[in-house]
């Protein structure tokens, strides 16, 4: 299986990571660290997929789902004068 893309960037205004964009129908979702978007990520993803029809069967309970996580944020680096 490939692996699902996710790619979340940094909100300066709401202090939070989120989903920008996906190929997992529905995704969005939003938390103050990576760390604790990725949590989130993993128990979402194949819920979504799976209640999308993007994957299934008869026993979802051992289901794993490969995805991808990349991180942008925009950033200003300054030279001292």
């Amino acid at each position: 299986m490939k692996a699902f893309e996710v790619l979340c960037e940094w909100d300066s205004e709401a202090e939070v990571w989120y989903v920008s964009k996906s190929d997992v129908p529905g995704l969005a979702a939003d938390a103050k660290t990576v760390e604790k978007l990725n949590e989130k990520l993993a128990v979402m993803i194949p819920e979504l997929l799976v209640l999308n029809g993007v994957i299934g069967g008869r026993d979802n309970k051992h289901l794993e789902v490969p995805y991808e996580l990349l991180a942008r944020k925009h950033a200003i680096a300054t030279v001292g004068c």
